[in-house]
């Protein structure tokens, strides 16, 4: 995995790609969390991760942890969610489905940039701020 991290060049990288990244791994980090703490069967974990995992989720969460974002980690939100995004879902407006690509879009910046020590503690804040 680390091989192909290496390869991704940060400055040239597409957001709409980190955010790509992003919902993946914070995906991951989800259904880890409630596999951990919940001895459901896979559809109904899938049926809890969608309010932490759905853009309407994510856009909320942003707006909850935006004050512990450093400079660049706002920036790179801000690079995500200033991207043009070609179709939202019918679900969502545009500006949840922006703010939530955002959000993803910093997870997959943390992610590649292999800060995991500080990706644990955003994903750990996002889960706090729905229980």
């Amino acid at each position: 995995m680390e091989e192909y991290i290496d390869r991704i060049d940060i400055q040239t990288v597409p957001a709409q790609t980190l955010a790509f990244i992003g919902d993946a791994v914070y995906n991951v980090y989800i259904r880890t969390y409630l596999t951990s703490i919940s001895t459901a069967k896979a559809g109904a974990l899938h049926s809890l991760s969608i309010k932490y995992v759905s853009a309407k989720g994510q856009s909320a969460t942003i707006d909850k942890i935006m004050d512990m974002l450093t400079e660049e980690e706002i920036a790179m939100y801000k690079r995500g969610r200033n991207t043009n995004i070609p179709t939202v879902s019918k679900h969502v407006d545009v500006v949840e489905y922006k703010k939530a690509t955002g959000f993803e879009c910093l997870i997959g910046y943390l992610f590649v940039t292999k800060q995991n020590e500080r990706l644990n503690k955003i994903v750990q804040e996002s889960i706090k701020c729905f229980n």
